[in-house]
Order: C-alpha cells, then sequence, then structure tokens
C-alpha cells in the first residue's frame, strides 16, 4: 500500500484491491458526464494545492528560513498528488494537451533560469538559452535580438518557454518552481537530491548564490502563473457553463469515449512506459528523470497510473478525503463483457504494483533506493523493477484496446511516442 509521508504526517493511502463492477445499470452518456465531474474535482484539487504552495512560496520569500524552504518543499510534493493525476485527461482532449506545456514541460535546462554547476551541468546540444541565467541578467541577447527581463513577472516568464525554439528551455511550472526549490541534483545516480540553502532568498549580506531579491519574485512570479494555469483549467470543465466540460458532453457519445480511452492507453503507453520510464532506464540519466530536483518521481509515475485507474473505475480520491464515485468504464464493459472487466481491472492493478514498487524503493526507511539510483547504469535489480512496470504498462494498454473494441470502438490506437515495446 502506497505510504507517501510528507514530514510525519501520512497525506495519501491508495489500495489495490479488486473492485467489481457495479451490478447499477449505466449509460454511455452517464459515464461520459461522470468523466467531467472527476476532471473538474481533480484540477479544483490541483488548484487548491498549488494555491497552498503559493502560499508557502510567499512565506519562505518574506522571511527566509530552514522551515520554510522545508514547508514549501513538503507543499510542492503535495501538489504533484493531484496534478499527475489528471493527465489522464491531457491526450484525449487537445485543450489540455495545448495547455499542458505550461505547468509540466520537461526536462529543463536549469541554466536558463539560475545558477548552475557548469562542471556537472549537462544542456540541449545547441541550446542559445541553456547558461542565459534570467534571474543574474536584466537583459538577454540571442542573436541579434535583446529581450528586456529586468521586470520579472508571470506574463514575461510565458512568454520565455521554449526560447530560441529549444523546448528544453522550461522557464514556469512546477519543474521550474522544483529547481529553485531545490536547486540542481548533483548527486548523478548517487544517492541524494537538490540542497539548494535557504539563503539563496536571503535579505542583503545573507544571501548566497546572487540575486537573492530576483530570485524570490522568480519563484513568486512562478508559483503565480501556476495558479492562474489552473484557475483556468478549472472553469473549463466546471458544471452549469459554457466551457470545453459542456462541448464534450454535447459530442456523440463513441467520440467522447473514445477520447476517453485514447487518453488513458496514451498515457499508459506512450508517455508512461515510453517517455518517462523506458527513455530514462535506457539512457541511464537522470537528467530523463521527471521530478530530476526533488526525487520525487516514483511518486510521480505512481500517481500517473493511479489516474488512469481512476477513469476506468470511475472513481476519484479528493485530498480532503471525500470520494467521488459514479457511473463507470467497468460498469459499461462489464455488462458487454465480465471477464474481459475483470482482466482489465486486474491489469490495472498489476501496472499500480508493480509502480508501487518504485515508491516502496523510494520510501524504504532503512535502505531508500530512489529513481535516479534504479536507472544506473549496471542497477540490474533496478532495470529490473523499471522494466516490469513498462511491461505490465503495455499488457494494461492492450487490455485498454480490447476493452475499447468491446465497447464499439475498433481502433483505438493510442500512441506509443514512436517507442517500440
Amino acid at each position: 500500500m502506497l505510504n507517501m509521508k510528507l514530514g510525519a504526517k501520512l497525506v495519501a493511502t491508495t489500495g489495490l484491491t479488486l473492485i467489481s463492477a457495479s451490478v447499477l445499470a449505466t449509460t454511455e452518456a452517464k459515464v461520459v458526464e461522470h468523466y467531467t465531474d472527476i476532471a473538474y474535482a481533480v484540477y479544483e484539487d490541483a488548484l487548491i494545492s498549488a494555491k497552498s504552495l503559493q502560499t508557502s512560496i510567499s512565506a519562505l520569500t518574506a522571511n527566509p528560513s530552514v522551515e520554510a524552504l522545508e514547508k514549501a518543499k513538503t507543499d510542492w510534493k503535495a501538489a504533484r498528488v493531484p496534478y499527475q493525476q489528471s493527465e489522464v485527461f491531457r491526450f484525449g482532449n487537445a485543450n489540455v494537451d495545448d495547455w499542458e506545456g505550461q505547468l509540466n514541460a520537461w526536462p529543463l535546462d536549469e541554466g536558463l533560469i539560475d545558477y548552475v554547476d557548469t562542471s556537472s551541468y549537462e544542456s540541449e546540444l545547441g541550446n542559445v538559452g541553456a547558461s542565459a541565467n534570467i534571474i543574474a541578467n536584466t537583459s538577454l541577447t540571442l542573436g541579434s535580438e535583446t529581450l528586456d527581463v529586468s521586470e520579472i513577472t508571470p506574463e514575461l516568464l510565458a512568454s520565455l518557454n521554449e526560447l530560441g525554439g529549444s523546448e528544453a528551455n522550461v522557464a514556469t511550472g512546477y519543474h521550474a518552481i522544483e529547481f529553485l526549490l531545490w536547486g540542481q541534483d548533483l548527486n548523478g545516480t548517487n544517492p541524494g537530491a537538490g540542497e539548494r540553502p535557504y539563503t539563496d532568498f536571503a535579505k542583503g549580506d545573507a544571501c548566497t548564490g546572487g540575486n537573492c531579491e530576483r530570485r524570490a519574485e522568480y519563484l513568486q512570479a512562478a508559483a503565480q502563473l501556476l495558479v492562474n494555469d489552473l484557475e483556468d483549467m478549472v472553469s473549463q470543465w466546471a458544471p452549469n457553463a459554457e466551457n470545453y466540460r459542456q462541448e464534450f458532453i454535447s459530442l456523440p457519445t463513441q467520440d467522447s469515449l473514445t477520447r476517453i480511452m485514447f487518453g488513458m492507453g496514451s498515457l499508459a503507453l506512450g508517455e508512461l512506459a515510453g517517455e518517462r520510464l523506458k527513455v530514462s532506464l535506457e539512457a541511464n540519466s537522470p537528467e530523463d528523470e521527471h521530478d530530476c530536483f526533488s526525487d520525487n518521481t516514483h511518486f510521480s509515475h505512481y500517481y500517473n497510473g493511479l489516474g488512469i485507474r481512476n477513469i476506468y473505475l470511475g472513481q476519484y480520491e479528493r485530498i480532503n478525503g471525500e470520494k467521488v464515485q459514479g457511473p463507470s468504464l467497468a460498469q459499461l464493459l462489464s455488462a458487454k463483457d465480465a471477464e474481459l472487466d475483470k482482466s482489465l481491472q486486474a491489469s490495472l492493478n498489476q501496472s499500480q504494483e508493480k509502480l508501487q514498487a518504485l515508491v516502496d524503493s523510494a520510501e524504504n526507511s532503512e535502505t531508500p533506493v530512489m529513481f535516479d539510483q534504479l536507472i544506473a547504469e549496471g542497477n540490474s535489480e533496478g532495470a529490473a523493477m523499471i522494466t516490469a512496470a513498462i511491461d505490465a504498462l503495455v499488457e494494461e494498454t492492450e487490455q485498454l484496446e480490447k476493452a475499447a473494441k468491446a465497447l464499439g470502438i475498433d481502433n483505438l490506437s493510442p500512441d506509443n511516442a514512436d517507442h517500440d515495446f
């Protein structure tokens, strides 16, 4: 069972017991509407937790201390829990996929944002912004163009994403905030996360790293933009409004169900199994680790998987403990093919168990082994654990394709992100 501890407080516990489909009749239209209910709840939780993070960041920048920095880190990790469960909405909904990059783009060349240890800094080849250091400079020169970055605002940061055409230039979102809270992880595939001192936000002579005032301004602007973006997405899924939710519900139900299941399969296969697990393992590279500064990657992967399972079962546990439960794909499939429903549920649970193994490894109180250690060259046990998770997600996707066909969707074809499995 997953136990995510932030400080001494247990904040998330999720069982993996096989859940039988309800015998109550349901309809495709009800399943589609409940999908939008879950989306609204998940994004609202992501917004609530982002606002808590913003409050902690304000406290840190106003009165820097070890305790204030740790509180902001704790709240950053808590904010990842609902957000990672939201990624199941990304691939089936273009409005989410177009919006997502400003919040969760990775990996990033952190030298764009702040100082780095150049002896261990690996940037994208040819990236002209890889050492721009926005915090230390009030203007940036790219070729014949000079950019005024003297006033750090949410709007400025948003405009700097993919600066110079490089996807590694990520100026905003969870990972930019993560870097500013933790700093570089200089440990490679050895134990340890980033160790930014709280004095990087200190006042006057106590400031380390230089430019502490601008660093605080950057962190505050990034937090504000995160909140702004999440407010926008909450409004798009809110009930009783003319918005994307209403458009989605108004689609022919087969189109909506196709989008739902395509999103599930694409997150499982191309994104989680491929981009987030396979790429980092094959490259043995912590630079390709999802939450690379904080060593929180195991939880991000777990909650991605849980988001898929949530949608199939029509359930979501909110950050306040409230249960959102309603008409589900599991009910639809069970009515048509009860054995296939059981097989798919077992496959979903198998994936969560394999992702849970990554959590258990990292959260072992005596000998924690983090994700960046598992992907180290020569770590055969780590490679086996990650490969098992990949294989389970591939099998899960195959089961989803069978389920889609049983529900009248003949060619689901989830995105594999050009990976061979």
